[in-house]
């Protein structure tokens, strides 16, 4: 290919050096009409990968959208070398609707590669599968956790695929948590058709939050500057938590919750991470950590049924979190860590167990 050639993308051609948007079409509406996804297409001048960032595969997670429409807005870095295909909104027919899912009530990241005989979801995800996914070298997807939870920023990846595990870790992510990912999944499926791709998961639903979209600017930067794509330095995180093992730790009566932890926070085995009481404030029981990890997600509502999910906890290899909280303890009030702890955090109310008021818990 000749520098002055151009690429293909949706409904439009790119040449080296120039941003441009198209649009995809993906599907037609119940009126006929064409529903289109826009794409931004920002090509280097030089030749380089192809790496695609992806939002609102779930409609309502648009924390993602927000970080695209950042780099878009902002510019803050310029690409050299290679070409970043950025989607801020992948389903349109949710991201319309404020729902995770299709009109057909099926979920969108559980349908790739699809078909084009296949379902509404099926058919939207075969035409993004082959007109973006497969015409790229890595992707990310940026995602948040579902409605009524809020994740603390955590990057997902199979860790066992050498190449994978270290265009992960170029994200600069302190949590990193090892697995294929969901069958039908955007990443799962990308990754079997070759093409490395990551997701984030951070935030809520509905929201696009300061702190998630500052941390998430910076690790995409990281990652293209691991591609040699954009002249910066990668982003090193103070620490690094690689795990396979998460657990969510349920009610087990229903109630009324009150909050000990916070996203981000270390916690000890046996640590009181949430009060259940009745309506009338009379104590059931507490929600204890059933080992010593690191608080991956949490409910954000505090009303719960038995088996409701309360803590999402990620448990790191024995040994490593004493030297963690070594890290975490230097924090200060304006760094990263705390920032987003503290955002993430404002959704709902922290206060000191009543079995340890002094050390709630400990936080990054």
């Amino acid at each position: 290919m000749g520098k002055s050639s151009a690429e293909s993308w949706g409904d439009g051609r790119v040449n080296l050096g120039q941003r441009a948007q198209v649009s995809l079409t993906v599907s037609e509406s119940y009126s006929g009409a064409d529903v289109k996804i826009p794409l931004v297409v920002w090509r280097g001048r030089e030749e380089g990968p192809k790496v695609f960032v992806t939002a609102a595969v779930h409609g309502d997670e648009i924390n993602g959208t927000g970080i695209i429409r950042h780099l878009l807005r902002e510019a803050p870095f310029e690409v050299l070398r290679g070409t970043l295909i950025l989607a801020p909104v992948v389903n349109m027919f949710g991201f319309e609707r404020h729902s995770r899912y299709l009109p057909d009530r099926r979920d969108l990241n559980r349908s790739f590669p699809g078909s084009k005989e296949g379902s509404l979801a099926s058919r939207l995800a075969r035409m993004f599968f082959d007109n973006v996914v497969k015409k790229c070298d890595y992707g990310i997807d940026l995602h948040t956790a579902a409605v009524r939870r809020t994740n603390f920023p955590n990057v997902r990846a199979d860790l066992t695929n050498p190449k994978l595990a270290s265009f992960a870790r170029s994200f600069g992510a302190e949590l990193i948590v090892s697995g294929q990912g969901p069958a039908g999944s955007l990443r799962a499926s990308a990754c079997k058709a070759g093409v490395p791709t990551i997701i984030l998961e951070a935030g809520e639903v509905w929201k696009v939050e300061p702190s998630v979209l500052s941390y998430a600017v910076g690790g995409i930067s990281s990652c293209l500057a691991y591609l040699k794509m954009i002249d910066q330095p990668m982003r090193k995180p103070p620490y690094r938590i690689e795990t396979d093992a998460t657990k969510w730790v349920r009610a087990k009566r229903g109630g009324f919750l009150e909050f000990h932890v916070a996203p981000g926070v270390i916690v000890s085995k046996g640590q009181a991470l949430a009060t259940n009481t009745s309506l009338t404030g009379v104590e059931h029981s507490q929600i204890t950590a059933p080992r010593s990890g690191v608080v991956l997600g949490m409910t954000t509502i505090p009303s719960v049924a038995p088996g409701d999910p309360v803590c999402h906890i990620a448990f790191p290899q024995k040994g490593s979190l004493q030297r963690i909280e070594r890290i975490v303890e230097g924090f200060s009030q304006e760094s990263t860590h705390t920032q987003l702890r503290d955002d993430l955090a404002s959704a709902f109310t922290v206060k000191p167990s009543e079995q340890d008021p002094a050390n709630p818990s400990k936080t990054p």
